[in-house]
């Protein structure tokens, strides 16, 4: 049942490839009753070409920058949403601030086991398919690059295994709605 007047925090999902940023952020959105947003499908659409083709044909940095473009936007953005971040966004410094401006920045943290099983089969993840090792070794190997910056950036860790998928939405969406909205960091 959608909840019309939601006054909280706009929520934002980052975490790793897999986490469930986008199927948990579709459910959380439907329950508050706001817009589900998600960055890459924003820059697909301004862009005209999947994110596997911007990779291929722009490269990694303009991506990047694509990602700052569209989080900046979104920061200024008015009225309740969900937003579910590419899993590499949180890791350029200036995008934490705007992360912050945007929302209440909510980390979905998942096991390497579990990532492993989530994407066994995904052929879209540019990253997955670049450089030596397993799937399991470049999953390793990214989340421990990232996870860091992960913590840093969050407000709140949410373990995104060992619950059904409703238990983690409604987790979710309840930390949303105890949220009151809160002033932008200074400086963003």
């Amino acid at each position: 049942m959608k909840d019309t007047s939601y006054q909280g925090r706009n929520i934002v999902l980052i975490g790793f490839m897999g986490a469930g940023k986008t199927s948990l952020g579709k459910a959380v959105s439907k329950m508050l009753g706001v817009p589900f947003l998600d960055t890459d499908e924003l820059i697909e659409q301004s862009e005209g070409m999947t994110i596997s083709e911007i990779f291929e044909k722009k490269g990694e940095v303009c991506f990047r920058s694509l990602e700052t473009e569209t989080v900046r936007a979104l920061a200024d953005r008015e009225g309740g949403f969900v937003l579910s971040v590419g899993g590499g966004l949180p890791l350029r410094e200036e995008n934490r601030p705007l992360l912050h401006k945007a929302g209440c920045v909510v980390y979905l943290q998942v096991s390497i086991d579990t990532l492993e099983k989530r994407l066994g089969d995904d052929t879209k993840r540019p990253l997955l398919h670049q450089g030596e090792g397993t799937l399991r070794e470049k999953i390793a190997r990214i989340l421990a690059q990232r996870e860091p910056l992960y913590l840093e950036a969050a407000d709140v860790v949410v373990v995104n295994e060992h619950k059904t998928f409703r238990e983690a939405a409604e987790e979710v969406a309840a930390l949303a709605q105890a949220l009151p909205k809160a002033d932008p960091p200074e400086g963003v």
